[in-house]
């Protein structure tokens, strides 16, 4: 990408300084990614039906931000309700690293957990209330922006 690219991406050069490049992956090493994000995390705990059930802690990034570095033939999909949620794990070990999370599909939710260790700097946790997931979404002020680059 092009300095003046940047830029027009990220207008606050400040901000572009702030993002770091984390990487991680699955348990079995099968999926590998990379994603720019700041180093201290704003992480949702969701209680929906799903995320109760894996214990999905994830933070949220936009798609320009993730790239998936190996594994794709690895991963496969479960999707239930509305199919917006695409919820990827790998066909080896069953660890979700990331997903498509419904609130934000122009982006990605990925679990903290699965970072590899040495760039986070802190982790902030925020519960959301999915088990009234439109309610919740309505009163939200944020998450939907979370997944839009900086213009």
């Amino acid at each position: 990408m092009a300095h003046t690219e940047q830029n027009q991406r990220y207008p606050n050069k400040l901000e572009k300084e702030c993002l770091v490049q984390h990487t991680g992956g699955c348990h079995c090493g099968a999926v590998r990614f990379e994603v720019l994000s700041n180093p201290d995390l704003h992480v949702f705990e969701c209680n929906c039906s799903i995320c109760t059930k894996k214990q999905n802690h994830h933070f949220i990034v936009p798609k320009a931000n993730f790239t998936l570095l190996k594994g794709s033939d690895s991963l496969t999909t479960y999707t239930f309700n509305t199919h917006q949620a695409k919820h990827m794990f790998c066909k080896t070990c069953g660890v979700q690293s990331f997903y498509i999370p419904r609130s934000n599909p122009d982006g990605f939710g990925v679990a903290p957990h699965c970072l590899d260790s040495g760039k986070v700097c802190s982790v902030t946790v925020e519960k959301f209330n999915g088990a009234d997931w439109e309610e919740s979404m309505q009163k939200h002020q944020t998450i939907k922006n979370m997944s839009k680059t900086c213009e």
